[in-house]
C-alpha cells in the first residue's frame, strides 16, 4: 500500500468517526466521548501526513509512534462507547476493525524502520572504523 492510499484510508476513517459521533444522544457522558474520539480519531491521519514529510529516519519513527498512540487511544474510546452502552456494538465493529488494520500497518512500518535505522547505524560504525 502506498502513502497516497494510506492517507486516503486515514481520511475515510476520521470522517467515519465524525459520522459516528453525529449519532450520539445529547447526554453529558457523550459530550466527553465525542470530543475525545474526534480528536484521537482524526489525529492519526494528520500525523501520518507529517510522517510522509519526515526529515530523517528518527523523525519518521517518532512521528509513526504518534500515529500508533492515537490509533490505540481511538480503539480505547470505541471500546468505551460499547462499555457505556452495548447498542453501539454494530456502529463500532467496522471502525474498530479498520483501526486495528491501520495499527497493524503502522506497527509493521515501525519495525521495518527501526531495523533499517539500526542497519544504517551499524554500517556507519563499520565505515568509520576503516
Amino acid at each position: 500500500m502506498d502513502q497516497e492510499e494510506l492517507n486516503a484510508r486515514f481520511l475515510r476513517f476520521a470522517i467515519a468517526i465524525v459520522r459516528l459521533t453525529e449519532k450520539f444522544p445529547r447526554k453529558s457522558v457523550y459530550f466527553t466521548i465525542e470530543n475525545q474520539i474526534i480528536r484521537c480519531g482524526s489525529s492519526p491521519g494528520a500525523n501520518y501526513k507529517a510522517v510522509c514529510r519526515a526529515k530523517s529516519g528518527r523523525d519518521f519513527i517518532n512521528k509513526l509512534k504518534i500515529v500508533e498512540e492515537e490509533l490505540d487511544e481511538t480503539i480505547f474510546w470505541l471500546d468505551f462507547i460499547v462499555g457505556v452502552d452495548p447498542i453501539w456494538i454494530p456502529e463500532t465493529v467496522d471502525l474498530r476493525k479498520e483501526a486495528n488494520e491501520l495499527l497493524s500497518i503502522i506497527v509493521a512500518s515501525l519495525k521495518t524502520s527501526r531495523k533499517n535505522l539500526l542497519n544504517r547505524s551499524i554500517k556507519n560504525v563499520r565505515i568509520s572504523k576503516i
